[in-house]
């Protein structure tokens, strides 16, 4: 399900005072982040993840791989933050405008 801009910006909104809940360290995306950007999703639907990277390219590639691997969506990304979403199927608490 792709993002159109009118729910990346609700996401947006929803997602300004979250806290980083998943740190991607000097390792890059292994399969144990992947493993806990996925949990972290199942729990709360949106989360922020920080990218240790310095180099521009190896943040996108990692944010890349982390939505691919999570099979999330990418609201935005600012800096070295990512904010994932991936809604749940029942009993979703985040309910996107069309």
């Amino acid at each position: 399900m792709a993002l159109n801009g009118k729910q990346k910006r609700q996401l947006r909104a929803l997602g300004h005072h979250l806290n980083a809940v998943v740190l991607v360290g000097s390792d890059g995306v292994t399969d144990g982040v992947i493993g806990a950007v996925t949990q972290a999703l199942k729990d709360h639907e949106l989360i922020k993840v920080k990218i240790a990277e310095e180099d521009r390219d190896g943040r996108a590639a990692a944010v890349k791989k982390l939505s691919e691997g999570s099979e999330s969506e990418v609201a935005q990304t600012l800096g070295r933050t990512v904010l994932l979403f991936k809604q749940k199927k029942k009993n979703s608490k985040i309910a996107l405008v069309k």
